[in-house]
């Protein structure tokens, strides 16, 4: 019983850390105090095993006296397992090593065989621009490498004061031909000179929306380039893409902001924004209509007539800049008009 219980104890501390026969080995040396080296290999079932104990520290050949054979001696379990532990942690060192040696020479491989990742992207799918004048350059003229479709995103960050002429509206003989949508800050609708860009874009035939943030600015012409910029007013670097799969997804992206924008109010009003709120009376028939009361319930609620609640969510309506109910709900609910 004895036995067995150390045998097992034996398994537990050095299990996962050496090999299964070499704790066997161990374990019989230790029952039986050590061996005569020269049945070293009888005991411990053959010389490899004896010679994983030696090298491992869980056991070492005592010199032949006068009196006594050399003997192998097994350590205490306590110096077995240190001698163990040093034994992974020197090959940890090694390793380490090692793998230090093969990134230096990694690194050397790359830089001789041009095997960096830039090499393996064809220049036609993916190319990075830093030369402002080519960005510019590009960023002005791949409007008019659309057929179909030109989205942006646009949240007029510049390196310079905002002027009129930061951006150039959709050319008059492509707005019955290309469907032009921009998604704009709808902080921009505050700054005169940008108001005046988004106003002009709107006039020569693009569809504008508003977002509280827009997280980059983006071009996007059909399904054929995109011109993504690398800093936050892109003029010192851009991303010019021509990969299917990653235009696929960015036109995805931007569908995904189109649906969520608030539409730019085109009837001559000031667009909706935070700061453009309803009038008490208007408020009062918004929050009402967003519980899906119909309009003479309404009526009674706010203790007004049917016509007024009309007139006022045709105001609500316009001011949004939207076409129904429920998106008059969406867009103030985005806008934070209604919790």
């Amino acid at each position: 019983m004895v036995a067995a219980a150390r045998s097992g104890g034996m398994r537990e501390l050095f299990d996962g850390l050496v090999a299964p026969e070499v704790i066997d080995a161990y374990d019989r040396l230790l029952a039986t105090g050590g061996c005569a080296k020269e049945d070293a290999g009888a005991v411990a079932g053959d010389t490899a095993v004896v010679e994983a104990l030696t090298g491992q520290g869980m056991a070492h050949i005592l010199p032949h006296s006068p009196a006594n054979p050399a003997w192998l001696q097994p350590a205490t379990p306590d110096l077995a397992l240190q001698g163990v532990l040093a034994g992974h942690q020197s090959q940890l060192a090694r390793d380490a090593e090692r793998l230090l040696n093969g990134q230096r020479r990694l690194a050397g491989a790359q830089a001789r065989y041009g095997t960096t990742m830039s090499d393996k992207f064809p220049a036609h799918l993916v190319a990075v621009i830093s030369d402002r004048a080519q960005i510019s350059e590009l960023s002005a003229s791949l409007a008019n490498t659309a057929r179909k479709d030109w989205m942006t995103l646009e949240n007029l960050t510049t390196e310079m004061p905002l002027t009129s002429d930061f951006a150039a509206p959709p050319l008059p003989a492509a707005g019955s031909l290309v469907r032009c949508r921009s998604i704009y800050c709808a902080a921009a609708m505050e700054h005169p000179a940008a108001r005046r860009i988004i106003r002009a874009s709107v006039q020569a035939g693009e569809q504008a929306r508003l977002l509280p943030e827009v997280p980059m600015k983006m071009k996007l012409a059909d399904t054929a380039t995109a011109l993504l910029p690398l800093t936050p007013a892109g003029t010192a670097g851009a991303l010019v893409v021509r990969a299917p799969v990653i235009l696929a997804a960015l036109r995805e992206y931007f569908e995904l902001l189109w649906e969520r924008a608030i539409p730019l109010a085109t009837s001559g009003q000031r667009p909706a924004g935070t700061g453009d709120r309803l009038t008490a009376a208007q408020q009062r028939v918004l929050e009402l209509m967003t519980e899906g009361l119909h309009d003479d319930a309404i009526a009674r609620r706010a203790d007004i007539s049917v016509t007024t609640v009309r007139r006022h969510i045709t105001a609500i309506m316009t001011r949004l800049g939207v076409s129904s109910r429920f998106a008059a709900g969406a867009a103030a609910h985005r806008l934070g008009w209604i919790e």
